[in-house]
């Protein structure tokens, strides 16, 4: 058996005799803090401890001891006791078979208050994101979300029981994956209900918020994976929000997809420049250390629009300082571009947006309407109407307004406001039968999942 402390856990000591009547006088006025000493000594290396799980997890788990092998973690003596470890009194503090009946407690689950601890101004900048408590949200908080996840897709209304394994399967394998959920513990303090692993909202039982590695995936915690836009495209695609697809679209992912292969992608925070790459990636323009702009870990610093809401509204308090944020933004386009081809995006985008916003505006309209007259069904998901709303804004909406943000011509086009301005006109239609005739219709005609 190959012993883990002959790969990298020796300790080395270097050792450096300083006899300062050698030196001469004016080495020794000018070696000041080397006065009484008689050695230098360095030592690198792990714990007896540190060690202990690292022999043992790599019997166990070989494909964990060897991503954090190759880690920068590894490099700076990082090792899964620094971050597993936990006090005894801690909500999460359990023991794996191989601490049985000793004093140190672990927990599996990792927060970003744990990487606060060598990261703090990261952790704080993420803390204030939309990646934070608000990415939790939807799936925690939100009456309606919880409808959907349970009664509806968890088939709650078919007689499936609320809180069984088959009620809790679209939230765990679908919306806590990328929004994360509130992580439930049993009576060993490991997690139950399927709450854990979450996405990058997720809320422990510690009172933390936040999964850093989403985006900086354990045990490698590669920065060069997280400045690459596949880092963003497990949650950012799909029909309602197809960010990857965009980017691919765009002329930026054309030259990632064409040259990305002969980039220099592991560049030091706030030194990943132009000539490290010749077109940004999803990091470059959200995250990244650009011209003048340092490296943040808050998302929303250099968003204008919200565009993922209903309707688009300038940003403000929890969401941003959309005022600012256009600014900032404008800062990272002046790196490759500019200030003509600057604003004709950005004015494209706010056109877009006030487009978009005429359409919903008039959607609303008749909703208000109908609902006055008493003619909307209780159950939203069977009212041919409604369900078109929704649609109109999640799936249409967004692709249009995130198409033109991004520069996906075909997004922002026959996926956006082709569709938009359809599904309106059927909107229109149910809207004045409705009006016309006094009552709702029997059979939706909106054929799920809608238009794509």
């Amino acid at each position: 058996m190959r012993s883990y402390l002959g790969m990298i856990g020796i300790i080395c000591v270097a050792v450096i005799a300083v006899v300062l009547l050698a030196l001469p006088a004016s080495a020794e006025k000018q070696f000041t803090n080397l006065a009484n000493k008689k050695k230098f000594e360095i030592k690198r290396g792990f714990s007896k401890e540190a060690n202990e799980c690292i022999e043992c997890h790599l019997k166990k788990m070989p494909g964990v001891v060897e991503a954090w092998k190759s880690s920068k973690m590894a490099h700076a003596g990082v090792s899964c006791y620094d971050c597993h470890v936990v006090e005894k009194s801690s909500p999460m503090a359990s023991q794996c078979e191989g601490l049985k009946g000793k004093k140190t407690y672990i927990s599996p689950m990792v927060s970003s208050k744990t990487c606060s601890r060598c990261h703090p101004e990261e952790v704080d900048q993420f803390l204030k994101s939309g990646h934070a408590e608000l990415a939790g949200a939807p799936v925690i908080d939100k009456a309606k979300f919880q409808t959907l996840m349970y009664k509806h897709e968890g088939a709650e209304s078919l007689g499936v029981k609320k809180g069984s394994p088959a009620n809790r399967a679209a939230r765990a394998t679908g919306c806590q994956m990328c929004h994360g959920t509130k992580v439930e513990l049993g009576p060993d303090n490991k997690p139950i209900n399927e709450t854990w692993p979450g996405g990058v909202g997720t809320r422990y039982p510690d009172g933390s918020i936040g999964t850093c590695t989403v985006c900086h995936t354990r045990h490698s915690f590669s920065i060069v994976e997280s400045r690459k836009p596949e880092a963003c495209a497990s949650c950012h695609l799909g029909p309602d929000h197809p960010n990857i697809e965009i980017y691919l679209e765009s002329k930026h992912g054309q030259i990632y997809l064409t040259q990305g292969d002969e980039w220099n992608w592991d560049s030091a925070p706030d030194t990943w420049e132009p000539g490290d790459y010749t077109a940004p990636t999803c990091a470059t323009c959200h995250m990244s250390g650009i011209g003048d702009l340092a490296t943040t870990h808050n998302v929303n610093e250099r968003l204008k629009w919200d565009l993922v809401h209903p309707r688009s509204e300038i940003r403000k308090n929890e969401r941003g300082n959309g005022e600012k944020g256009d600014k900032l933004m404008r800062k990272v386009c002046a790196n490759c571009h500019g200030k003509t081809h600057t604003d004709v995006q950005r004015r494209n985008l706010d056109n877009a947006v006030a487009l978009y916003n005429t359409y919903f505006d008039g959607a609303v309209k008749m909703e208000k309407d109908l609902k006055a007259k008493g003619l909307l069904k209780k159950d939203p998901w069977k009212d041919g109407f409604l369900e078109l709303k929704y649609y109109l804004w999640h799936h249409t909406g967004r692709r249009a307004r995130q198409g033109a943000a991004m520069g996906a011509p075909d997004y922002a086009h026959w996926h956006g406001f082709f569709q938009i301005f359809q599904v309106y006109k059927d909107m229109e239609d149910i809207y004045n039968w409705r009006i016309k005739n006094k009552k709702i219709e029997d059979l939706s005609t909106v054929m799920s999942p809608g238009p794509m």
